[in-house]
């Protein structure tokens, strides 16, 4: 503990959060148990969220927060030793050391932050039918594309893969036997049949979700280079954790967008990090502004999704806080996961305020000195009820206490100072230029042009082209007669073509794979199988 530390209050093993007639601290040891920080708007949600981010930063504990007025950037700024802070800081028996604190700025929209990409393959059909506001018939549809994705090698990166795989997977209308056999996609539209009805109607429907989201920037959050997650988990040289902050004023005019971005990165950490048990500290603290945007009109089986995260991610070392107006905006079963409580005061003016309140003083464990629910609409600004765990677990009574001030600023920080941090950022460069790779929508517009290719005995790099791939499609297709214009093909041509396309899939699996192990890149082997059956395609097709 550096000297610095202890003028601040904190220790080796805590957090000094505020004090009443009791001091809040927050234990480091619980804090991968997850909390809650609640109040009306203008009380001083974002000062407690400041306060407990910097003193997991302090801790070594890199920190990732959503924000969304723009106040929470002040963290990166030295603190302004004001009247009204010092006065609180004396009356606690705090010494006010202005500190900053160091921080990356991220943006979905790359315009005040480093930009935020996922592919549409990490996000997923659950996630992304919420996004788009599915039902159950079209998420079924979803579920097809990306598993048609899966077993034909389609990589799902960006917007218009995933647009070009729905338009592949629709059957084409009128067509009919041979005919449809025809298309340079039968075995897409067939594979996704094979599934259950595709139609055209389900399809469009989706098609329209897709354009919706696309006019709320969606294009830019979905593409590469792709958020390497543990970019968000380091410390700098002074070994304090990194705070990364979300700036999301423009992202929360898509509240779907928003939320479903935040549980996408739940479930990435969930599902990327190894368990670690109880920890002296967490690897990492998540804050969720706006929290009761991801539980609104969700779905049963994204509430599970939900619940299962919260529950398993702090076996993970990471600790999860909602921040939000009333403990009621979250669903008892995810509520009850949230030891560590910070709430600040609420107004009830209506009768539905008043049951709101009650609800909320319910969720404490009562303290015979304090009647809860009256005092919640008492407190004023930067006062809060608190309950944190405490001994083996176990929350502690309820406290009325004065969240301590903020060593960093307060409030927003001027764009001169933002672009700063970004030109002095540790990923700079990683994120900031989009990378448009290989993937579904080149793969299919490959199928289609090499079709097209075939059709001219002479195209270069086609069945009758030069190469030893030309050379043997072009010596089979003589022998099965396959490289002759298309008729009604002879009950023995139908046999060997039949003999044909078996041995030749198998044949293709193995020179895929070797293809696939010499390029470089993750796509290197979706390359491999595109560059086969760009020189077999003719004959399979038939």
């Amino acid at each position: 503990m550096t000297a610095q530390d202890s003028k601040l209050g904190d220790t080796d093993d805590k957090i000094f959060v505020g004090k009443g007639n009791e001091q809040a601290w927050l234990t480091l040891a619980f804090a991968n148990r997850h909390g809650l920080v609640t109040g009306a708007t203008g009380t001083g949600k974002t000062v407690s969220l400041q306060v407990m981010a910097e003193g997991f930063a302090r801790a070594g504990v890199p920190v990732f927060a959503a924000d969304i007025k723009g106040d929470l950037s002040g963290i990166s700024e030295v603190g302004v030793p004001a009247d009204f802070i010092v006065k609180r800081a004396t009356e606690m028996g705090l010494t006010f050391e202005p500190d900053q604190f160091s921080t990356v700025f991220w943006d979905v929209f790359g315009e005040q932050g480093h930009p935020v990409r996922a592919t549409v393959t990490e996000m997923g059909p659950l996630l992304l039918a919420r996004m788009l506001d599915l039902n159950d018939v079209q998420e079924g549809v979803l579920n097809v594309a990306f598993r048609v994705a899966d077993d034909n090698g389609l990589t799902l990166i960006d917007m218009k893969d995933l647009r070009a795989l729905l338009d592949a997977i629709v059957p084409d209308a009128g067509k009919k036997g041979t005919d449809a056999e025809d298309s340079p996609l039968a075995e897409i539209k067939k594979a996704a049949q094979g599934f259950g009805n595709v139609t055209q109607a389900t399809v469009g429907t989706i098609q329209r979700q897709l354009l919706v989201l696309e006019n709320q920037g969606a294009t830019k959050f979905f593409g590469e280079p792709a958020l390497t997650l543990k970019d968000f988990m380091k410390t700098d040289r002074d070994g304090r954790g990194m705070v990364n902050i979300l700036v999301a004023d423009k992202l929360l005019q898509s509240p779907r967008l928003y939320a479903t971005f935040l549980l996408w990165m739940l479930s990435e950490l969930f599902e990327e990090l190894p368990e670690a048990g109880d920890l002296p500290k967490p690897k990492l603290v998540f804050f969720f502004d706006e929290a009761h945007l991801l539980f609104n009109d969700a779905p049963k089986a994204l509430m599970d999704k939900i619940e299962q995260v919260v529950r398993l991610i702090r076996s993970k070392g990471v600790g999860v806080y909602f921040v939000t107006q009333n403990p009621v905006d979250v669903p008892d079963r995810v509520l009850g996961q949230l030891g560590n409580r910070v709430q600040h005061a609420l107004r009830a003016f209506t009768p539905r305020d008043q049951k709101a309140v009650a609800a909320a003083a319910q969720t404490f464990r009562p303290n015979p000195k304090l009647d809860t629910a009256k005092v919640i609409m008492e407190l004023g600004k930067g006062e809060a009820l608190v309950s944190f765990l405490e001994g083996n677990g176990t929350p502690a009574m309820v406290e009325r206490v004065m969240i301590r001030p903020p060593s960093a600023r307060i409030g927003p920080i001027t764009p001169e100072e933002r672009k700063a941090i970004m030109d002095a950022s540790p990923v700079k460069g990683k994120y900031d230029t989009a990378v448009d790779a290989e993937s579904a929508y080149e793969m299919i517009q490959k199928r289609i042009a090499g079709t097209a290719a075939t059709a001219d005995p002479g195209a270069a790099g086609g069945i009758g082209g030069g190469g030893i791939l030309g050379q043997i499609g072009s010596m089979v297709g003589t022998i099965f007669g396959t490289n002759v214009k298309r008729g009604r093909l002879s009950t023995g041509q139908v046999i060997a073509r039949d003999v044909t396309r078996s041995v030749t899939n198998q044949v293709i699996g193995g020179m895929a794979a070797n293809i696939g192990k010499s390029v470089a890149g993750q796509l290197g082997g979706s390359i491999g199988r595109t560059l086969v059956r760009g020189a077999l395609g003719g004959l399979l097709r038939r």
